[in-house]
């Protein structure tokens, strides 16, 4: 897949109403998910305890922590586009964020990705974009919602 490079407001406001296109896969380990457990404290047996998980979830695997597949999203955003002459990107906001499907251990998921708007806050742009974590062969998304990132353009 060809990534698409963004190097200014006016460029970026370019894809305003259109999406960008869809990262490659990812897929999720249990390695990444103990690992998350480790840098968040979460250590629920449902993400975990993989033997326990096989028989008494209705997911027959331990699960990926929801928050592990939303901090995914600049990884995978990054793999669509490149926003270059930045000096500095933040992640500023997150709405309208559902989780709709469970990830399971081993499953490849890819984030699809729109622009919705583009504002110009004195030289700022501020980035809303539609966000839909797929996962490989299933109709229904992990997530779906809007993410806000802060672009500092250089001038």
């Amino acid at each position: 897949m060809s990534q698409i490079l963004i190097n200014s407001l006016q460029e970026l406001e370019a894809y305003e109403g259109n999406e960008l296109g869809v990262s490659d896969y990812h897929t999720i380990t249990q390695e990444q998910i103990n690992k998350f457990a480790d840098a968040t404290l979460d250590y629920q047996w449902i993400h975990l305890d993989e033997e326990r998980a096989k028989t008494e979830t209705p997911f027959g695997a331990t699960i990926a922590h929801g928050y592990l597949t939303v901090s995914l999203l600049p990884y995978l955003w990054a793999k669509i586009v490149t926003i270059g002459n930045v000096k500095m990107q933040v992640n500023y906001e997150i709405e309208n964020l559902r989780f709709n499907q469970a990830v399971t251990v081993n499953s490849r998921v890819r984030l699809r990705a729109k622009v919705l708007s583009v504002k110009n806050l004195r030289g700022i742009a501020k980035t809303q974009i539609e966000v839909m974590l797929e996962i490989e062969g299933s109709k229904k998304p992990a997530y779906a919602g809007v993410i806000t990132f802060l672009y500092h353009f250089n001038e």
